[in-house]
């Protein structure tokens, strides 16, 4: 299986990268690829074997799914690894160096959509992610 990695590099403590990735409020707040897109609800049971959900809906209403999974490996503050419902592996890494922190994201990648649209799109998730975490530090 193909795998498509991805990264950002965001001026922040690893703390408060940790919380904005794993806190329901925020992920509601930057998990979305484009504008026109957005997450209405987030669960997270944040351990080995609990399970996660993100409800994502075009803000027309025209069209949304559930992204879910459930988490293999979460070693605090540095790595999360998780099955997606359909059977996909992702690995997350949180790279600390000083008060930068990298976020690399490795995941399997599908075979309904071209490799460079997911993995534009997971890259825009990312960086709005990014732009969510430093814009709460100003």
């Amino acid at each position: 299986m193909t795998q498509i990695t991805i990264e950002t590099r965001i001026d922040a403590p690893i703390a408060d990268v940790w919380r904005a990735w794993n806190a329901p409020a925020d992920i509601v707040q930057w998990n979305a690829a484009s504008d026109d897109w957005h997450t209405t609800t987030a669960t997270v049971d944040l351990r080995v074997g609990g399970s996660f959900s993100s409800r994502m809906e075009a803000k027309d209403g025209s069209m949304g799914f559930d992204f879910a999974g459930t988490y293999t490996r979460v070693d605090e503050p540095r790595r999360i690894d998780y099955a997606m419902s359909d059977g996909r592996n992702v690995r997350n890494e949180f790279i600390a160096q000083g008060d930068t922190v990298t976020v690399r994201v490795t995941f399997d990648a599908e075979s309904e959509n071209p490799i460079e649209m997911q993995r534009q799109g997971w890259q825009a998730i990312l960086d709005n992610f990014g732009h969510h975490v430093q814009a709460g530090r100003r």
